[in-house]
């Protein structure tokens, strides 16, 4: 089974070939660990083990500044479950809603290097997960 933790280079340079203009709200899929995998960063480690879920948290608490700098808005950050509609074999712990003002905006925000010093956290806390861009469209 695939995982997907970061983007590829061709799904990055799709994104920016879309021609998004004004705000843009990426829907975070999450599935977490069910312990926290440091080996990748293992300066960011908890003296004990924790779980992938609080994990999480910790790189919440780093990232939210850094989003708030940039003009990015949480909109949504909720408990997932089973589906009403969907695959009953596929589960997704968490979902969040990020609104940023622009593809430019979030691009910046994801490639601020005080930003970056914290993604240890949710590399370690992730499992597998989805990140999709949306646009409104001014139904």
């Amino acid at each position: 089974m695939d995982t997907y933790l970061e983007p590829s280079p061709e799904s990055g340079r799709a994104f920016l070939m879309r021609g998004m203009t004004g705000s843009v709200v990426m829907l975070n899929l999450l599935r977490y660990r069910p312990i926290a995998d440091y080996s990748a960063s293992p300066q960011l480690a908890p003296a004990t083990p924790i779980a992938g879920e609080a994990a999480y948290r910790l790189y919440m608490e780093h990232t939210m500044p850094h989003m708030e700098k940039s003009g990015s808005t949480l909109l949504f950050f909720g408990r997932g479950g089973p589906f009403l509609i969907g695959p009953d074999d596929e589960r997704w712990d968490a979902a969040l809603l990020v609104q940023h003002s622009s593809p430019a905006a979030f691009m910046a925000f994801a490639s601020d290097a005080e930003f970056l010093a914290c993604t240890g956290h949710r590399t370690a806390a992730l499992e597998d997960s989805r990140l999709l861009p949306l646009q409104e469209c001014g139904w």
